[in-house]
């Protein structure tokens, strides 16, 4: 299910986790296994004045959605409030192989306010305090993953909600 949402006077065509790993398993599996190998990773917002801001942050795959939760009152959540566009990357890891490739994710993060969907999460993911912090859930705008293929490619591939995945090699 693919939703148009304007921000800024900008259009994007956005989707959620769901639909993009059914659209592309594969390749959804292995961005939440990259994901998955650290803890921590980058989010860039955008400041008041439109700059880019990142900071570290944890993410959560569940229930068919990429979760941003926040400490309350934080810069990156008070960014997302004013303006939802993000980009996450995950973690590239120690040294410079990064076996798994590099996973980016851009796209809208939308407040939570059910207090059934932040119980919910709440009950899986146990945040330090569970009645102060900020949730998000993500409309996708796109993923990309850039890896090393047989020791001399550079591959890049990249999915966008109501578009075909496309990939390019590189010598």
């Amino acid at each position: 299910m693919t939703t148009n949402t304007a921000t800024n006077t900008r259009k994007h065509t956005t989707t959620n986790w769901a639909f993009f790993s059914a659209a592309e398993p594969p390749f959804a599996r292995t961005a939440e296994e990259r994901f998955g190998l650290f803890t921590h990773h980058v989010l860039a917002t955008l400041r008041k004045d439109g700059s880019p801001r990142t900071t570290g942050l944890e993410v959560r795959f569940l229930y068919g959605e990429l979760w941003l939760g926040m400490m309350p009152g934080s810069m990156k959540a008070l960014d997302l409030r004013r303006d939802p566009r993000f980009s996450i990357q995950a973690n590239p890891g120690p040294g410079t192989e990064m076996a798994s490739g590099d996973i980016r994710i851009s796209g809208l993060a939308i407040e939570v306010k059910d207090p059934k969907v932040i119980a919910r999460y709440t009950g899986e993911v146990d945040p330090p305090d569970p009645d102060a912090f900020h949730l998000f859930r993500t409309e996708l705008t796109e993923v990309v993953r850039t890896s090393i293929e047989d020791e001399k490619y550079m591959v890049v591939q990249v999915w966008k909600p109501g578009a075909p995945t496309w990939t390019t090699r590189r010598a």
